[in-house]
Formats: structure tokens, C-alpha cells, sequence
């Protein structure tokens, strides 16, 4: 029986450990910035086309072939008997699963060889020898599964989270690492009183509590508690906070201003460069007593989302929007 893996980067190692045929790790970020179009994510699982190295699905499959790379992904799925669904609890891992699910949802035959992992732990700690692979549960994806995804899916691509935070009520039992996730992504909103989503109120703690340098918040995940960034992405939380009309954190290296985004080596060294510490408007912010949005500009995409000060929707924890 031919089997084949579709999984989040974590699960590169499934092949190593003897799991599947092929596995396929999906790398979109669905938790930062702006969504990929449709367009876009057709061309990526569509025929190969002229696209660049790393923009279309095939480059990623393990292990590397000759014969299935020009393919589109649809057609590669039915070569096998059953697809497993390997991805981790974090929440932008489960925004892949949910997104996938939702696009086999229009491929009835693809769909009908699904199978979920319910992965309860982080499979980039556990080496490929581990005995327990095979213990995972496995479940069945049922067509009411598929509905759910796609409609979580679509809850969470909609241009206001309204509709995420009506679907975090509904049942979700057939994913039951998904709504903590979702409730994780909700909480990355601006909150009441300190205008700042969750991420963001836990460095300037960190920074308050004596952490100086970045490299214990970039890594150092069970200080910081909040799993929903990367370190890339913490280090723009970081900038947002310290680069801003009325900072809330000082100490950040300025030449993070000038650095061209796409340099990670030179920004990682202007990040270690820093000694950070919290200003006295910050020390407000953390205490409740000043809101962040209210003195800076906010630009930034939560889902299908754009958040600005005109268009700034809070946790509260209810939801609600600007003005309220």
C-alpha cells in the first residue's frame, strides 16, 4: 500500500523514520502577513510552469525524484493508496491542515484516501528512531470533516474575525488541536487596555523582567509561552515595539532601520547587538494605563484581516470592534 505524508516542516524526519513513501511538507506562514491569493496557491500546486526554484510543491517532496516534478499535485495524489495528515499542535500548523482539507474537500477522490494524525506534540523534538510513531491516532476524515476545515478555513481568511470567533463556539471535535490554536491566533489581536496582542505583551513582560538580550526571546519558547510566531516574525513584533512614534521598549539596534529585510545574517547581528529595556510609556502600556494603538501606527494583517487604527478590532476577550 503506497503511502503518502502531507505535514508541516516538522515532519520532514517521517520520511527517515519509515512512515510513508513520500512526504510533502507545506511551508506556507498563514499566521503572519498577507495571505497567498488563490491565484497564487493555484500555480504552486498546479503543472509546473516556468516557476522559480521553491515556488512549486514538487521542490519540497522527500525524497526528490525526477518523475513526478512537473506534475500538478492532484495528479501526484492518485499514485497513492492513502495521505496521511501529520501536523503539529502550533497554530500556524494547524492553519495548514485546515487549509488543506479544504482544498482536497473539491477532489472527492483524493479526499476519500485522507487520514488524520492527531499529532499531540511537536515532531521536530522527536528523533526518527522514536518507537511511537506508529502509536499516534489515527482517525478517519469524514466529508463533514472536510466541511469544517473549509469552514474554519474561510472563517479565518474572511475580511474581519468575526467569523473565526464564531467558529471557536461550534464543534470542533473532529480537530481537537485546532480551537486552542484558533483561541491562541484570536489572542494576537490588539487587547483592551494595552492595544497589544498577546506576543507582543509577553516580550515587553520579558523585557521588563530583565531579559536584555533577543536571542532568549527568540528561542527560548517556554519563557516566552506564545507559540503562534516565528523568530523572524518575533523580530518584527520587536521592531514594531521599539521603532515606532512612542516606543514602548529601547535598546533595539537602529540600524534594523536601514537593513534590507531579506538579509537575515546582517539583521540576526544587529538583533544580538541590542540591549533592550522598557521606557517609561512602556511601563503605562504593561500597567494598562496607556494604550499602545492610540500613540502608533498599526499596519498589519491578522488572517484576511488588515488591521489599522482605522480598521482595529480587539480581544477582549469578546470580540469587538473599533471604537468599542
Amino acid at each position: 500500500m503506497k503511502r503518502l505524508i502531507l505535514s508541516n516542516p516538522s515532519g520532514l524526519d517521517l520520511t527517515r523514520a519509515g512512515l510513508a513513501d513520500a512526504v510533502l511538507p507545506l511551508s506556507f506562514r498563514f499566521a503572519w502577513g498577507v495571505l497567498p491569493s488563490p491565484p497564487e496557491l493555484a500555480v504552486y500546486f498546479g503543472v509546473r510552469a516556468g516557476q522559480k526554484p521553491g515556488n512549486h510543491w514538487s521542490d519540497w517532496i522527500s525524497p526528490k525524484g525526477t518523475a513526478w516534478e512537473d506534475l500538478a499535485f492532484s495528479d501526484y495524489c492518485g499514485s497513492f493508496d492513502v495521505i496521511e495528515l501529520w501536523f503539529d499542535p502550533d497554530p500556524n500548523d494547524q492553519l495548514q491542515l485546515i487549509w488543506v482539507l479544504g482544498q482536497l474537500q473539491a477532489q472527492p477522490e483524493t479526499a476519500a484516501k485522507l487520514k488524520l494524525r492527531l499529532v499531540g506534540f511537536n515532531m521536530r523534538a522527536m528523533p526518527p528512531e522514536w518507537r511511537g510513531w506508529n502509536e499516534v491516532p489515527l482517525a478517519n476524515v469524514r466529508p463533514a470533516d472536510l466541511e469544517t476545515a473549509s469552514m474554519c478555513w474561510q472563517a479565518y481568511r474572511a475580511t474581519t474575525p468575526e467569523a473565526c470567533f464564531d467558529v471557536v463556539q461550534r464543534d470542533l471535535s473532529a480537530f481537537p488541536l485546532l480551537r486552542p490554536a484558533l483561541l491562541d491566533l484570536l489572542r494576537e489581536l490588539p487587547w483592551s487596555g494595552s492595544g497589544l496582542g498577546a506576543t507582543e505583551m509577553r516580550l515587553l513582560e520579558l523585557v521588563a523582567a530583565g531579559f536584555m538580550g533577543t536571542n532568549a526571546l527568540f528561542y527560548l519558547r517556554g519563557f516566552r509561552q506564545c507559540g503562534v510566531f516565528n523568530e523572524m516574525e518575533i523580530g518584527r513584533l520587536l521592531e514594531g515595539l521599539a521603532h515606532g512614534p512612542q516606543p514602548v521598549i529601547a535598546g533595539l539596534d537602529d540600524s534594523l532601520h536601514s537593513i534590507d529585510p531579506e538579509n537575515a545574517r546582517d539583521r540576526l547581528e544587529a538583533f544580538q547587538r541590542s540591549r533592550l529595556s522598557v521606557t517609561e510609556f512602556g511601563k503605562a502600556v504593561l500597567a494598562h494605563k496607556e494604550d499602545f494603538t492610540h500613540h502608533n501606527p498599526i499596519n498589519r494583517w491578522w488572517g484576511g484581516t488588515h488591521l489599522t487604527n482605522d480598521n482595529l478590532w480587539r480581544w477582549n476577550p469578546a470580540l469587538t470592534g473599533h471604537g468599542t
